[in-house]
């Protein structure tokens, strides 16, 4: 195994010998990008989502190409976290490839596969269930995983939220409040979501940020057994894209809890800014 992921994994074996309630947070390393690191292609579902297009962006500034499917392809833009000064700009580059669809339709879903030899997949969907329905995270993901068994495909990274499944507790007791009332329906899909790719068969990781933000990437990325803290955007992506780049990865198979800020203060940020958008 290289050094990479040495400090993470002495963490992840820590608390599963249950040597202490909360294993301290280690900082998780972004992936070699030289020379001898042979580019790859990701797919990209939810493409337009602020945390799918830090993905996006990184995985092209990594060499690699990306096949994103979304329903707005005018909105997969460079992103505020890691794009600086182009953030808000229309990407120009041949290895993207953005395709419009409702992942809720496996016929759009195949079209990501129907080209290129996918590496991996970042599963990043979102959006009100009002818009898109009470069950789009689990039928698009169930769509996702059908298709990638019929390509071959074995790696995904999936990005849910803290407080599903296991990781209620984790949850600051306001965002537990919320959880049980005004995002019931969302946090029922998101688990059923969870569910089906936990019996996927596929090596899959299921990612679970704090509060997210869309601040610049910290590097900081620190597996948690405790109450969550908040993370950038950018640092979640990078997160995903080395959990399908990585082969030797720790947490596949895996329900990672992260966060760059541990979670004594943390206060989930509903604002226009924290969504990327104008006050």
């Amino acid at each position: 195994m290289s050094q990479r992921y040495a400090a993470s994994l002495t963490a992840l074996l820590a608390l599963l010998g249950g040597a202490t309630a909360f294993v301290a947070p280690r900082p998780v390393q972004v992936r070699d990008t030289s020379s001898l690191q042979m580019a790859k292609t990701i797919a990209v579902f939810g493409a337009s989502g602020l945390t799918a297009t830090e993905c996006v962006y990184q995985a092209l500034a990594n060499g690699d190409k990306v096949v994103g499917l979304t329903r707005n392809p005018a909105n997969c833009k460079i992103p505020q976290g890691s794009g600086g000064s182009k953030a808000g700009e229309p990407y120009d580059d041949p290895n993207l490839t953005v395709i419009g669809g409702d992942v809720t339709k496996k016929a759009d879903v195949e079209k990501v596969f129907a080209e290129d030899t996918i590496d991996g997949v970042i599963v990043a969907l979102g959006g009100k269930t009002s818009d898109v329905g009470e069950t789009m995270l689990t039928d698009g993901t169930k769509n996702i995983i059908e298709c990638m068994k019929e390509k071959g495909v074995k790696r995904i990274s999936v990005v849910t939220s803290i407080g599903t499944g296991d990781s209620e507790d984790q949850a600051p007791f306001f965002f537990k409040v919320l959880m049980w009332t005004a995002m019931k329906k969302i946090f029922t899909d998101k688990n059923a979501q969870e569910e089906a790719v936990a019996a996927s068969g596929l090596d899959y990781c299921i990612v679970r940020p704090g509060g997210l933000t869309v601040e610049p990437p910290t590097g900081v990325i620190n597996v948690i057994d405790g109450e969550a803290g908040s993370i950038a955007r950018a640092d979640v992506a990078q997160f995903c894209l080395d959990s399908v780049t990585v082969d030797d990865f720790p947490y596949i198979g895996k329900t990672p809890c992260i966060s760059s800020v541990g979670g004594t203060a943390w206060v989930k940020d509903r604002s226009k800014a924290a969504r990327g958008e104008a006050e």
